[in-house]
């Protein structure tokens, strides 16, 4: 608990409310964010779909859901809090697995995706990142650093338990498996979490927040939503098609592959603890164009690593990268506009994320269905790498747009 007339909230309530975050990005993000393409290539085998079409369900969900809700639930998590949000953002995750694991149709798998989305909307980075700035001030970045090590547990333990449930029980019965696990772990967390104060020693709510023209009017909220959507468009273009490249283009066993994904998100847990704990010691602005140069560096060497050692030593690199830079955005975004519009600066910026998140896979998979080959993708990839961090150089430093919002005491 805190002492006597700290402003800090309860120890009690920080512990449930990490518990809780980590939870729900172990399960959203973790189990089916990068759960999903470990399945891409079997609805290509079995079901006769080409790359372009397996990967435009996680295109076209984005691009529907993140304009339209992605805003709103910044809105719904500023005015209400972030609680009620993630509980129906984990049960639609759950179920949307549930129904692609049964899907054998393009409308099916389009839709079950679209729900998959809401549900990555709902529960995943943007009510867990308010529910942590609201309750950590000090050691934010160690906070948000161990929540954000259950994206890289759950990513790193999914593909070895895919393979082992798809040996056991088949490909489809192990993403409804994969479904029924989000709610039973997520669910109850989030169910008893206490929602956060907008203000140390104010209410749960704010009926009137606080105006963010002002920060749409700045410079730097522009670069950092291009940095920020040049990065996860890097990222996920590299992740969505990694499968389908190892196991149908180099013909790798999917034994083998899994181990590869699975170190990736090994490395994203390296990533997310030496980057948190950079976040608390060094300008954010370093540590964000630290997070963006690993990426740049690393997607070529995933490219062509010519021996198996080199390309799991490549994916445990990029996988560094790829930890620190989920959770280095919403850090940097408090330190240049503050906690009052965190949620509806965080839901604009995760919308763009998701446009190119969306656009970036599909766009991968395009040029190899029409090319035969994954190089352009690959250039391509770098390429938008190399302009996040570009972005991120221009960025100004902690308090030069905004006033840092007040400290408050964790001790």
């Amino acid at each position: 608990m805190s002492e006597p007339g700290a402003l800090g909230p309860p120890r009690r309530d920080q512990g449930l409310a990490l518990t809780t975050a980590f939870l729900s990005l172990f399960s959203i993000v973790g189990v089916a964010l990068y759960g999903l393409p470990f399945f891409y290539d079997f609805f290509v085998t079995d079901l006769g779909w080409t790359r372009q079409q397996v990967t435009s369900g996680n295109a076209l969900s984005k691009l529907l859901v993140g304009p339209l809700f992605g805003f709103l639930a910044g809105v719904i998590v500023d005015r209400f809090g972030p609680r009620r949000l993630m509980l129906a953002g984990i049960a639609m995750a759950g179920l949307a697995l549930v129904g692609l694991g049964g899907t054998t149709t393009l409308s099916a798998f389009y839709f079950f995706y679209l729900f998959n989305a809401l549900g990555y909307v709902c529960g995943g980075p943007l009510p867990n990142q308010v529910l942590l700035s609201r309750l950590f001030d000090k050691g934010r970045g160690k906070a948000m650093g161990f929540a954000y090590l259950g994206i890289g547990i759950g990513g790193m333990l999914v593909p070895l338990l895919a393979y082992a449930l798809i040996e056991q029980f088949g490909w489809r019965l192990a993403l409804r498996l994969l479904g029924a696990l989000i709610i039973v772990l997520a669910f109850p967390a989030a169910f008893f979490v206490r929602e956060p104060p907008a203000e140390p020693g104010g209410s749960t709510a704010t009926a009137e927040p606080v105006s963010i023209v002002p920060v749409l009017k700045r410079p730097a909220f522009y670069l950092l939503a291009l940095g920020s959507m040049a990065s996860i468009g890097a990222i996920g273009g590299t992740i969505q098609n990694m499968k389908l490249y190892l196991a149908l283009d180099k013909g790798m066993a999917q034994g083998l592959v899994a181990q590869v994904l699975s170190l990736v998100l090994a490395g994203s847990i390296g990533g997310r603890i030496l980057m948190g704990w950079l976040a608390d010691r060094w300008p954010r602005k370093r540590v964000m164009l630290l997070v963006y140069l690993i990426v740049a560096g690393a997607i070529p060497l995933l490219a062509v690593a010519p021996t198996t050692v080199a390309l799991k030593a490549a994916g445990f690199l990029f996988g560094v990268g790829l930890g620190g830079d989920y959770m280095i955005i919403p850090l940097m975004a408090a330190d240049l506009f503050g906690l009052k519009v965190m949620g509806r600066l965080m839901g604009i910026v995760l919308t763009a994320d998701g446009v190119a998140e969306a656009l970036v896979p599909m766009a991968v998979a395009t040029i190899r269905d029409h090319t035969g080959t994954y190089t352009l993708g690959f250039v391509l990839l770098v390429a938008l790498a190399a302009l996040g961090a570009i972005a991120v150089t221009l960025l100004p430093s902690r308090g030069a747009a905004t006033t840092p919002a007040p400290a408050r005491t964790l001790e």
